[in-house]
């Protein structure tokens, strides 16, 4: 069994991790295609872009030009444990054994504006585009066109090798709405709150 979550706005880069296990982002070629449309915006249009605070917008433009396709624990941390939310408050993946944090890796999908889909272990730089953003980029004049079918492939790939065959939705529809339903093969499971 498989599960989508959204990823959460704050972030958390100064509690260290609790383990050292981590994995690349999967989508980095198209994560970089995406930060170099975002590093052509001043703070002013990240700020119109995003509805942004002054503050938010400076800080999101530093994150962007500082932003790199080398990941090291030195620039990024694990996904799960970089985001900090309700949701990640309630996985509380902070507590977790390695074991656990290993199935973890292998059930749980999230998903982002700006990586596609994070595996929990990924290693994921600091950054702020959500899904429902209207970015303008080579694909399309959001982030829906610009993933395109890929989240759904890595989905049918990863269930590929699930018994179950079905995928819990428990993401907000602004991010489950990325995923090409016409493309996901498995039978989704969708929690109302």
């Amino acid at each position: 069994m498989l599960f989508a979550i959204s990823p959460a706005k704050a972030l958390d880069y100064e509690t260290p991790p609790v383990t050292s296990t981590h994995t690349p982002p999967l989508f980095i070629e198209q994560s970089a295609a995406l930060i170099d449309v975002l590093k052509s915006y001043s703070p002013e249009g990240i700020a119109g872009l995003m509805h942004l605070s002054d503050k938010l917008a400076g800080l999101n433009v530093a994150r962007y030009q500082a932003w790199s396709t080398e990941v090291t624990q030195q620039n990024a941390k694990q996904a799960v444990l970089a985001f900090n939310g309700d949701v990640y408050d309630g996985l509380a993946a902070k507590e977790l054994s390695e074991k656990k944090l290993n199935w973890l890796q292998e059930h749980l999908c999230i998903l982002s504006g700006l990586y596609g889909v994070l595996r929990p272990l990924d290693l994921m730089q600091p950054y702020r585009l959500e899904m429902g953003t209207r970015l303008p980029n080579g694909k399309g004049k959001n982030l829906y066109a610009f993933w395109g079918s890929a989240i759904a492939d890595y989905i049918n790939t990863r269930a590929a090798v699930d018994s179950s065959g079905i995928l819990v939705n428990l993401a907000s529809e602004e991010y489950f709405k990325s995923v090409d339903k016409k493309a996901l093969k498995p039978r989704v499971l969708t929690c109302a709150f």
